[in-house]
């Protein structure tokens, strides 16, 4: 069991990925990052020697601290959240801890540079149905929850990218996009190692409803036939993003907690 002021791996595991997930902050010295080039999944690095410039940042916010081992570093660092206003917890047994239990790490040399906002900006096709709608939900609760999303004319795209330093998706010739039979978001859970059952068991939902292969899961042709219901009632591509974010949402606790669990109608008394 935790301590006071602390939570464990197991439970900031199971938080990750939903709405209710906290802040995380790395906070391990250049030195121990260089070692071990990895970040918690949705979480951003700060400088824990310049915490009081930044802490008020996260007043009233809910924030796990990860340091080397989960002791001076994140204690200190969770103190002057608290002291800013924010309620802060360190990770207990840190990032080594995190590592030793196999949990996901995102490699940071996969992972955009962020703007001077601090989150990471991305481009792609307008109108999104299915993979442009999957994709930025993967991003905000597994990679930069912060993160910002422009809708373009799908011959800009590129260009777009490159005037505002943005990282495109889910276009021809660029990274992160279809490969072979697998479609964006495949590409998106394994290139930033997110190898979790829940994810894989969505990757082929997504990909039977993006691609038009709807024998890969009897989920598929219902997630094609929300999307497109969706995509007809937003006129507004951020409207249907933030709707969207609601459907893979719920679709990530079916597919982590709920597989097993059936539901039927059973009639009693008879006919009628």
């Amino acid at each position: 069991m935790a301590n006071f002021n602390t939570i464990s791996c197991e439970k900031l595991a199971r938080l990750i990925g939903t709405p209710k997930a906290p802040v995380i902050i790395d906070v391990r010295t250049p030195e121990d990052f260089a070692e071990n080039p990895f970040l918690l999944p949705a979480s951003l690095r700060r400088d824990y020697s310049d915490v009081a410039d930044w802490a008020g940042s996260f007043r009233g916010r809910w924030v796990v601290v990860v340091c080397q081992k989960g002791r001076k570093l994140s204690e200190g660092v969770a103190a002057f959240l608290r002291l800013a206003g924010a309620e802060a917890e360190n990770l207990e047994d840190g990032f080594e801890g995190w590592r030793d239990l196999g949990l996901p790490l995102l490699p940071a040399e996969k992972l955009p540079p962020r703007n001077t906002n601090g989150a990471t900006l991305w481009v792609t096709r307008t109108r999104p149905k299915i993979d442009r709608i999957a994709c930025p939900w993967l991003i905000r609760r597994f990679v930069d929850p912060a993160a910002a999303f422009l809708f373009v004319a799908a011959p800009e795209v590129e260009a777009v990218a490159e005037r505002f330093g943005a990282t495109p998706f889910d276009v021809d010739g660029v990274f992160w996009s279809h490969r072979g039979e697998l479609c964006s978001f495949d590409v998106m859970v394994e290139e930033f190692g997110l190898l979790l059952p829940a994810l894989g068991q969505m990757a082929r939902i997504v990909r039977g409803a993006d691609t038009d292969r709807l024998d890969l899961e009897p989920q598929a042709a219902g997630l094609l036939a929300i999307s497109l219901g969706l995509s007809r009632m937003y006129a507004s591509d951020l409207e249907q993003l933030d709707q969207g974010m609601l459907i893979y949402d719920a679709l990530y606790r079916w597919a982590r907690d709920a597989m097993d669990e059936k539901h039927d109608w059973v009639v009693r008394g008879g006919k009628g």
